[in-house]
């Protein structure tokens, strides 16, 4: 289920507020200049490859890339049989900003986005149906867990893609991780 956890960053232990209720997810995240909307999924095969995806959500696609000027979209999937995925996790498990909106809009499986705001750490699991545009420069980190398990489409204007810009702040060891938030073992 999708749910916001929103801890003080000076007592990053225990949530301060903790919601999943849609409607109030979007003001909060809103109040933040975050865009949070949940879109209709389509039944594709598990198998699907990227460009069925793509082309499955082309319209939704086409009209952020007008709306908001991204020039690339591609699908990222990762699941627990990849070797790699405790190389992945780590890559995204430090706080970063970067010069562009980071969207994601989750096909399948979930992940947890953590949004640092002032004093404040916003921890957003996203699930399927979930698109979230963190703001360019906002601080943040994405946790996608021991065994990931997602497929997310992400839009881009610059084309060369994910860049980040690590803050060097250890805030993202202090809050609680996927495996406490997501009732992962």
């Amino acid at each position: 289920m999708t749910t916001l956890r929103i801890f003080s960053q000076n007592d990053p232990a225990v949530a301060q507020t903790v919601t999943d209720d849609i409607g109030e997810i979007k003001r909060l995240l809103a109040e933040q200049g975050v865009r949070f909307e949940q879109w209709p999924t389509r039944d594709l095969p598990a198998a699907a490859s990227p460009e069925d995806i793509l082309s499955a959500y082309a319209d939704e696609v086409a009209a952020l890339k007008a709306e908001c000027g991204f020039q690339t979209a591609d699908v990222v999937s990762l699941n627990p049989d990849n070797p790699q995925k405790d190389a992945f996790r780590q890559k995204f498990l430090d706080e970063h900003t970067h010069s562009e909106d980071e969207v994601r809009f989750f096909v399948r499986g979930q992940g947890l986005f953590y949004l640092h705001f002032g004093e404040s750490v916003y921890a957003v699991l996203c699930q399927k149906n979930d698109l979230i545009s963190v703001p360019d420069g906002t601080r943040h980190w994405f946790d996608m867990g021991p065994e990931p398990e997602f497929t997310c489409i992400r839009l881009f204007s610059n084309p060369d893609g994910w860049v980040a810009q690590f803050t060097g702040n250890d805030i993202a060891s202090a809050v609680p991780r996927y495996e406490q938030l997501a009732g992962v073992a």
